[in-house]
Formats: structure tokens, C-alpha cells, sequence
């Protein structure tokens, strides 16, 4: 069972065991069962919840005992009987099946919408009737009343097939070119229907006229959001008398007041992919919307995210079990996903051990198998000496690197490295000294690096939180209490060379205001070596003439850059002088060269040609030796050619 929490809501996975390896082979998974408890009691809700390939949709019966899903392939409908905790029965179809709907309370009518434009029937033995629509079908509902079914799909019209009568009723012609999904209020038995062009239209099934309009492609667009093209409609469901939501195919969710034409709260997914299914909560006002690749739950009334789930896989399809807290997917794999979140409510009556189940886990927080194992980079096992290994049974390939057994690892790092847990406990002792230092009265520390820095940050925060003060405005956060530039105080690297020319030239300043910090860190460090409690800054003539100094005009400026160069010049004179000294100094010493075996000296220029006349491509040095005489090339009568050359002496 693998547990995830977002926003402090507990998703208990039930369909996935403990997390295993891929690369482990059924040996060690076998013996990891073995000692493992966790994993031996993994938990299989329903016994081979799953599909051959793909599921694509999944529904519960009204009386909560069945769960139907289809799937392919081969097309299929599979169902499962949760008292039994197993699968009821499975029946293989013709074509796959767009949707379906169960007519009754258990599993005895169900119809099934197909690819091929066929409606089939089945009760409780299997296959009962089959019969085809005139145009491809995409959605269909069920009007208890008239015991009417409304299909929607490929054409502007809605067809009504009469399953008292057993023959189809005059359709109903609408606006719309095509049409995408349709659902029927369970209280008013308002039929409504999306279409194409982003708008539902609203029908009465008594008059077979049409009643409302709502145009959700302009609602759905706001400041926020960006779409490429019109948003057509891909999802709707009624709550309630009142309430309806719409899903369009650009990741919005819309809910409206049927007495409105302007939707109450838009919710946008961020990804732009059309949503797949919408649920509505009434336990805690939330609506859960799903896309193929994220669940979103959020309230109803504010639109703020209560909680969201990821599969690893697309999802095609989402259920919720009546009354409880358990989800059901149809995904693009073979298994079946079910998650248990015990804030939407209690587990079902057929699994009601999940609530003690999930106690037991809250109390004990479960460990991975990885923990077993050390993931490690090619260049930790030159550090380790264990770069040998590389291809052997020990290591184990993966992504960027591999890897290990965790005895293993911290073997090889006790043998390379015996003083690591000595260092370890010396910088744990520190670094608990320094937390009962920190409980202390302290003193205005300076860091090690970069003390003028941040001396000068220091007193520059003090004048922003005078004139924030003043200003009655909010303090903005300190440079040196920010961790993203912790290092620069920590780190001997980042030091300021304030020798160096670049810093000279731009800073030509800095020379007389670095004596006034000077004195400031002279007088801190007294302070800190008496250990006093409290801290006096210097004022008086300091501060007069930091204020002068501040007021200095371009002029000043100008030649204390002026003066920099100078003493740059002389400075690199001073240097020159040095390297000339040095050169005279040193003494040069004949090098001596080996020539190879078989060869001739004639002068430094031939090695010179050669080396130069080997980087060049063959067709090159061919025209080479044609032009200097030593080669010559032909072609003869076959169509080859023929090359003579001369051999050097």
C-alpha cells in the first residue's frame, strides 16, 4: 500500500503494493516476501482488478454490491462482485465500447454504446438485443420516466429509442453540428447536451423543446487562462436541481446556477487536455474533475484545491464509490487503480478492516525497499575503488548510475575513508555547541568571510529600517539572514580581492570608507574578546565623517581613480623589473631529442613538413606527390586506375 499527502490529506493506494525495484528478478523478490512482513501482506482489494490492456470505463451499481468496467483487448466487459471480493463474470464484446450505463439496481440490464454505431443489451445471462443508430455516438442517458434513451454524437440530431415500445421516437434537431457528452437532472429530468461549438443546450423531455442555451466557450475564457483554439464541451453532470458542471475540452471546469447563464467559480487544470470526467462530493462540497492526467478535488463554493492526485499512468475514466471515501480509475494500463481517502469518508461495508488498516500505517510510517540499496554515481565508485565492479552482479545499471547493496557501500566507505565517523562526530559536537551558543546573549558576530561586506550590509539595513520606520512601510528581508547567500559568509572562494585591479578602478572610494569599517571591526573585536553584554557603536567623529565623505564631490572622484592607475602602473613596473631579474638569473640548458630507429636527421624543418603532411587527407598528399614528380596516377582501359611512384632513398 503506498501512502501520499497533499495538503495534509493521507491517499492510501491500494492497487500498488510496496514500492519493489523493476530490475529485481522474481528470486530475490520471492525471498524479499519471505522476510519481509509488508510486503507478504500486501493488500489485493479485488482479485485481478485489472484488464488485459487498457480500461476505459468504470461504474458502480446502485446497489454499490457490482463494479462493471470495460476495456480492450480484446473488447470486453468485466464484472466484479465486491461481496465475493472477486470477479462475477466477463464477457467479450464485438466492438469496443464508447460508453455504457447500467439500467438497474444490480447488474441484470446494461447497455453498451459501441464503435460501430451498435447499441447492444444485456441482462442477466449475457447478449439480449442489438441494434444501430444512424450516426456514430459518443454519449447517451437514461430517462426513467419515458424509459427513453437519448444518444448523442456525429450529427446535429438527438436520437430517442423507446425501450417500452422497442422502436426509436422523432429525434430532436438541434443547433449544434455535433455533440460530445449529455446527462439528465435526477430531480427535474432536464436533459442537456454539449456540443462541438463550446454551448449546452437544455431540453424538456415532456414538450421536446428546447428551454435554455449556455454559451461556455466565452465563460471559459478568462484573464488567466490561454487556449489555441474554441473550447467545445467533453464532460457534464448534474448536482442536484440546480447545479451543473461543465468540462471543456481546453482543462476548465465551469459550475453553474441553472438560473444563470454566467458560471459561478471556472476552474482552469493547467494543462490543456479535455476533462474526462467530473464527481461531485457532498460530504465536504467538493467536486473531484480528472483529466487523463491529474484528479483535482476543490470545493464547490471558493474553487480552492482540497487535495490532487497523479497516476504514473493516464486516466480515462473516474469512479466514486457511493457514501465513502474510496476512488476508482480506468487508466491506460491493465491494472485498475483504487485509492482510499479516509477524509471524504469511512471505507465501504465490504471493506470495512481499511480504516483499522489505515490507523495501524498513520501510527507506523512505512519504509521503501530502496532503502536496501545505495544509488551511486560512476565517479563515487572511482572514489570508493570500486569502479572494478562496474558490470558485475553487485552493481545494477540504472539512469546515471547504479545501484548497490547498502552493506556493501558502507563497507567500501569505512575501508577508504576510516576516519569518516571520527570526523562525523566531531562536526555533530560542534554543531550542537553552537546551538547552546545560540540560546546565549549574543554579540554583533561578523562572519569570517567577507566581514566589510557585511558590515556594510549591516548598516545599511539600519538606515532602510529608519526610513521604513518613518515611512510607516514593510522591513524587506536581510542579505546576510537569507540562506540562498549563506555561502558567500561561509566559503572562503567568494572572498573580495580588494587588491585587484578590477576592484581598485570600480570602487576607487572604497579605500577611505574601508578605514572607517576598519576601526568599526577593530572596536567589535575588543568587544567580543571582553564579552560584554551590549554592544555601543562609535559614534562622533566616525559619523561626521562618513557624512562628508558621502559628500564628496565628481571632482574627488576623478582623481582618486586617476590615482589608482598610477599606483597600478608602478605596480606592474615593479613586477616587470622582478621578471627581468629572474629570466637573467635563470640559466638555459641544452635539450637533447631521440631519433627513432630507421630514420634519418636532416633538420628540424623535415619533422616539421611531415607532421604537417600527416594532418592532410590522402587525396592531398596524392596531389602532392604528383606535383614533386613521385607519383604517378592513370586510368587503364577497364575503367581502374593505375598508380606508379618512386621509393625514397
Amino acid at each position: 500500500m503506498q501512502v501520499s499527502s497533499l495538503n495534509e490529506v493521507k491517499i492510501y493506494s491500494l492497487s500498488a503494493g510496496r514500492s519493489l525495484p523493476e530490475w529485481l528478478s522474481d528470486r530475490k523478490k520471492r525471498a524479499l516476501q519471505k522476510k519481509d512482513v509488508d510486503i507478504r501482506r500486501r493488500i489485493e482489494l479485488i482479485q485481478d482488478f485489472e484488464m488485459p490492456t487498457v480500461s476505459t470505463k468504470i461504474k458502480v451499481s446502485r446497489d454499490g454490491q457490482y463494479i462493471m468496467a470495460v476495456g480492450t483487448y480484446k473488447p470486453r466487459i468485466r464484472c466484479f462482485d465486491t461481496y465475493q471480493l472477486s470477479q462475477k463474470f466477463e464477457r467479450c464484446l464485438d466492438s469496443e465500447v464508447v460508453t455504457f450505463e447500467i439500467l438497474s439496481d444490480d447488474y441484470s440490464k446494461i447497455v453498451f454504446l459501441q464503435c460501430g454505431r451498435f447499441v447492444e443489451f444485456h441482462s442477466q445471462h449475457g447478449h439480449y438485443y442489438k441494434t444501430r443508430i444512424p450516426k456514430f455516438g459518443r454519449d447517451f442517458s437514461y430517462h426513467y420516466p419515458s424509459c427513453d434513451l437519448y444518444f448523442v454524437g456525429a450529427s446535429s440530431e438527438v436520437y430517442r429509442l423507446n425501450l417500452e415500445q422497442g422502436r426509436f421516437l422523432n429525434s430532436l434537431q438541434t443547433d449544434a453540428a455535433e455533440s460530445n457528452a449529455c446527462d439528465i437532472n435526477p430531480v427535474h429530468f432536464l436533459f442537456a447536451m454539449g456540443t462541438a461549438e463550446g454551448k449546452v443546450e437544455c431540453w424538456d423531455p415532456r414538450t421536446r423543446n428546447r428551454v435554455g442555451l449556455l454559451d461556455c466557450a466565452l465563460s471559459s475564457v478568462t484573464a488567466d487562462t490561454e487556449i489555441d483554439g474554441l473550447p467545445s464541451v467533453s464532460a457534464l453532470k448534474f448536482d442536484g436541481a440546480l447545479n451543473m458542471a461543465v468540462g471543456t475540452s481546453t482543462g476548465q471546469v465551469l459550475l453553474y446556477d441553472l438560473r444563470s447563464s454566467n458560471p459561478l467559480i471556472v476552474k482552469d487544470h493547467h494543462y490543456g487536455l479535455p476533462i474526462k470526467s467530473i464527481q461531485f462530493q457532498h460530504q465536504l462540497d467538493l467536486i473531484i474533475s480528472a483529466d487523463c492526467r491529474i484528479i483535482k478535488m476543490w470545493n464547490k463554493d471558493t474553487g480552492k484545491i482540497f487535495t490532487s492526485m497523479e497516476p504514473e499512468y493516464g486516466i480515462n475514466d473516474v469512479c466514486l464509490y457511493p457514501n465513502s471515501g474510496m476512488l476508482m480509475t480506468a487508466n491506460e494500463a491493465p491494472k485498475m487503480s483504487i485509492y482510499y481517502i479516509p477524509v471524504l469518508g469511512p471505507a465501504p461495508k465490504w471493506c470495512s478492516f481499511l480504516d483499522n488498516l489505515t490507523e495501524e500505517l498513520e501510527e507506523n510510517p512505512e519504509t521503501t525497499v530502496y532503502d536496501d540499496y545505495k544509488f551511486v554515481t560512476r565517479q563515487d565508485l572511482e572514489n570508493l575503488g570500486l569502479a572494478h565492479l562496474i558490470g558485475s552482479s553487485l552493481l545494477r545499471a540504472y539512469m546515471h548510475g547504479f545501484f548497490m547493496d547498502i552493506r556493501l557501500y558502507h563497507k567500501a566507505k569505512m575501508m577508504a575513508n576510516p576516519f569518516a565517523y571520527e570526523e562525523y562526530r566531531r562536526e555533530k559536537i560542534r554543531q550542537k555547541i553552537e546551538e547552546t551558543r545560540a540560546q546565549r546573549v549574543q554579540l554583533k558576530k561578523l562572519p569570517k568571510v567577507n566581514k566589510e561586506l557585511a558590515l556594510k550590509l549591516i548598516e545599511e539595513e539600519g538606515e532602510e529600517q529608519q526610513v521604513t520606520r518613518k515611512r510607516k512601510q514593510k522591513n524587506l528581508p536581510s542579505l546576510l539572514k537569507d540562506d540562498r547567500f549563506k555561502v558567500m559568509f561561509e566559503n572562503p572562494d567568494f572572498q573580495v580581492d580588494e587588491q585587484s585591479e578590477e576592484f581598485r578602478l570600480l570602487n576607487p572610494l572604497v579605500s577611505k570608507i574601508s578605514e572607517k569599517r576598519k576601526r568599526k571591526l577593530k572596536l567589535l573585536e575588543e568587544l567580543e574578546t571582553q564579552e560584554q553584554e551590549e554592544e555601543e557603536e562609535p559614534e562622533g567623529k566616525a559619523s561626521d565623517a562618513e557624512s562628508s565623505e558621502s559628500s564628496d564631490d565628481e571632482k574627488g572622484w576623478v582623481e582618486e581613480v586617476r590615482k589608482q592607475r598610477k599606483l597600478l602602473r608602478q605596480e606592474e613596473k615593479v613586477k616587470r623589473q622582478e621578471r627581468f631579474k629572474e629570466d637573467q638569473q635563470t640559466s638555459l640548458k641544452p635539450q637533447f631529442f631521440e631519433i627513432k630507429e630507421g630514420e634519418e636527421f636532416r633538420s628540424f624543418k623535415d619533422s616539421a613538413k611531415k607532421q604537417k603532411l600527416m594532418k592532410k587527407t590522402l587525396g592531398d598528399r596524392l596531389k602532392l606527390e604528383e606535383k614533386l614528380g613521385t607519383l604517378n596516377v592513370c586510368d587503364t582501359t577497364v575503367g581502374s586506375k593505375q598508380a606508379t611512384f618512386k621509393l625514397k632513398k
